[in-house]
């Protein structure tokens, strides 16, 4: 039916004007006067039966194609576990978790439907069937056995999760307090005199790198620029590749920096054992080591600015009982994708509130392995380099510790670097990095108990580095958010409660990402990215521990060369512009990627081609949260089921490889 009058209003700028128009009248409406014919009606229906079964059969062949792809990926891919997989007993506990919790998911959907889980009565007074009788049998079985244990269980991760949180918290209202009393490490002596260079103290700058080709030559040019005079400064080139044609590079770059008249040569060890260690140790055997007192250490992908020896250097003067001065790191490549920005996260909470509040209130930390200057004579009365794990820098630190040398830590000097931009550089990275604490630990833990250092320091060496940070953190991450949680949607008795799996989390997280406030949006992402990392941390936690063969395994970082490609391309603009200044000066910017990258694509290529990997691991996980968050639906388990789902979604991406660059 025509309604009975229009309104049409008409706006200017200072005028408005109303014109209504009486439809009272049915000419004005010839159309509505006829009723639709039953064969308009027929194509009108036929119309949109067409839309819809076109809409259904296009969501149907693209939900086809994607299992159709993600099948050729699984099939196709190769191997990426850190043990086989006929060895992995992680994944097949996995494996054979995910497989329970489909079947029992199964029985719960059929009880659901059933109203079994409605009628409370004994095994033996069921008449039905089979299938019915084993749900109600293993509701008793669940209640009297397994119940009891989960909440135990839940309850103990519970306890790890909030001592954990609370001493996360500590750190971050220790970083409030220097931040709000603008507390930082003060030079004690006088500035060393420009016009005496001999009153500057004899450096040895150290680069050990090993077949990084795309990198080799930022971190040279870099340490070749150091404001420092020249004759008391020495550069060594720790080369331990094994590739011929990259070391002839690296031979070339030492050669053409040694005619513009820098103090550098060039290393390569015949006999390539104990890794960066090994390569360290062997440099340090040097005849003319005992020359010098200080030593800066620059894996190939580090950049320092050329005022780096100046800001760090000084605090050792007057300051005898000093080791260590460590500087900060920052990252040319951090907004690169999802993964880089990420691990910014992580990485600024780690230097800005756990590095520098350790060092201000404790004098220890661990070291970086880069972009720190070491007392020699700190690094000779602590043994030297040792190839007995995997983590030689935390290694050093500790046993300098135990001997009562002092770190600090400047927040201020940053050295630029760059972060792994592929998952699977990242995550072997992170292995090694989680493995290899606990090899320290067990090796360490007598000379800690038996050294000469305080009760106090004893315990936070043992209670807070050790096992609060290095074990129980994956330990409890892993247990409690990825087996406990999707365990008890099957064991309703033992429901984790919504401020364990939600509120704390979030307000911890919260906590993490203040270092870096431009990562703010990345919250949630954040949260279930860690969660998502805690099968690594938990897999080589537990191989560093019990010493098991992936603990010993060394695989270099993969790098990109940004940030290598960025400093040369300044270079060669500032050596155009003043050829006779004779300091050149550097400045490091990460807009020069965005020129760099502009002539990249003028230059044609070859395309290298990329492909994803699987992770059978993150994948079973991925269903089984998944299959949890279909059981916690029949609960009406709101929050638990959207955590599930977000939580298995995460971890999909991951198992596929969709998060950071593909492996070339």
């Amino acid at each position: 039916m025509a309604p009975s009058s229009v309104v049409v209003t008409m706006e200017k700028a200072n005028s408005f004007s109303i014109v209504e128009i009486n439809a009272s009248d049915q000419s004005l409406f010839p159309d509505k006067q006829k009723a639709a014919s039953p064969k308009q009606f027929s194509w009108v229906l036929l119309l949109k039966a067409y839309k819809a079964l076109s809409c259904i059969s296009w969501l149907a062949m693209a939900f086809k194609s994607r299992l159709i792809s993600i099948k050729k990926r699984i099939a196709l891919s190769e191997i990426n576990e850190e043990e086989p997989r006929s060895r992995g007993k992680l994944y097949r506990f996995i494996k054979a978790f995910l497989f329970i919790s489909i079947v029992a998911l199964v029985i719960e959907i059929i009880a659901h439907f059933k109203k079994w889980n409605l009628n409370l009565i004994s095994p033996w007074d069921i008449q039905e069937g089979l299938v019915q009788w084993s749900y109600v049998a293993w509701l008793s079985f669940r209640v009297d056995y397994i119940a009891p244990w989960v909440i135990m269980l839940s309850k103990f991760c519970t306890v790890l999760f909030l001592i954990q949180s609370l001493d996360r918290l500590v750190l971050c209202l220790g970083c409030f307090w220097i931040k709000y009393k603008k507390l930082k490490p003060e030079i004690n002596g006088e500035a060393y005199d420009i016009e005496d260079p001999s009153s500057f103290p004899m450096v040895l700058v150290q680069i050990p790198m090993c077949n990084e080709r795309e990198v080799y030559a930022q971190s040279i040019a870099a340490a070749c620029q150091l404001d420092w005079p020249r004759d008391r400064l020495l550069i060594q080139v720790l080369d331990d590749s094994d590739d011929g044609n990259v070391q002839l590079l690296i031979k070339d770059e030492v050669s053409s920096w040694r005619q513009k008249g820098i103090n550098i040569i060039y290393r390569h060890r015949l006999i390539r054992t104990g890794y960066k260690a090994g390569n360290l140790k062997s440099a340090m055997g040097c005849d003319y080591v005992k020359d010098y007192e200080f030593v800066a250490i620059f894996d190939a992908d580090f950049q320092p600015n050329p005022d780096f020896l100046k800001q760090t250097i000084p605090h050792f003067k007057g300051n005898p009982d000093l080791g260590l001065v460590q500087a900060r790191w920052s990252f040319v490549n951090k907004d690169e994708n999802l993964l880089t920005r990420l691990q910014n996260v992580n990485l600024c909470f780690h230097f800005e509130v756990e590095q520098q509040v350790n060092g201000y209130f404790l004098n220890f930390f661990g070291f970086n392995g880069t972009a720190g200057v070491w007392r020699i004579k700190a690094l000779e009365d602590s043994g030297g380099w040792l190839e007995r794990t995997t983590v030689e820098d935390m290694d050093i630190a500790v046993r300098a510790h135990l001997n009562g040398w002092k770190f600090i830590f400047l927040n201020d000097v940053k050295v630029l670097c760059e972060l792994p931009e592929s998952y699977e550089a990242y995550k072997k990275q992170q292995h090694r990095w989680h493995s290899g604490p606990m090899q320290l630990f067990r090796l360490c833990l007598p000379a800690i108990i038996t050294s000469k250092i305080s009760i106090w320091k004893k315990t936070n060496l043992i209670f807070l580095f050790f096992l609060l940070r290095k074990l129980i953190l994956p330990f409890y991450s892993f247990t409690l958010f990825c087996i406990i949680l999707p365990l008890t949607m099957f064991i309703p008795e033992a429901e984790l409660p919504l401020w364990v799996i939600c509120y704390v989390p979030i307000f911890m997280s919260f906590l993490n990402i203040l270092p870096a406030p431009k990562s703010f949006p990345f919250l949630v992402p954040y949260l279930l990215f860690e969660n998502t990392m805690s099968v690594t941390k938990f897999n080589a936690m537990v191989s560093g521990l019990f010493q098991l063969g992936s603990a010993y395994e060394w695989v270099v970082t993969k790098k990109t060369g940004r940030s290598s490609e960025s400093d040369l391309l300044a270079l060669a603009e500032r050596e155009s512009k003043s050829a006779s200044t004779e300091k050149m000066q550097r400045r490091y910017s990460e807009s020069g990627l965005e020129l760099l990258n502009k002539l990249d694509q003028e230059q044609e290529s070859p395309r290298v081609k990329k492909r994803n990997r699987v992770y059978r691991k993150e994948l079973a996980l991925a269903f089984l949260l998944l299959t949890a968050a279909a059981r916690s639906l029949l609960s009406a388990h709101g929050v638990h089921f959207y955590f599930l789902l977000f939580q298995g979604l995460s971890f999909l991406v991951v198992g596929l490889d969709l998060i950071g660059e593909q492996v070339s």
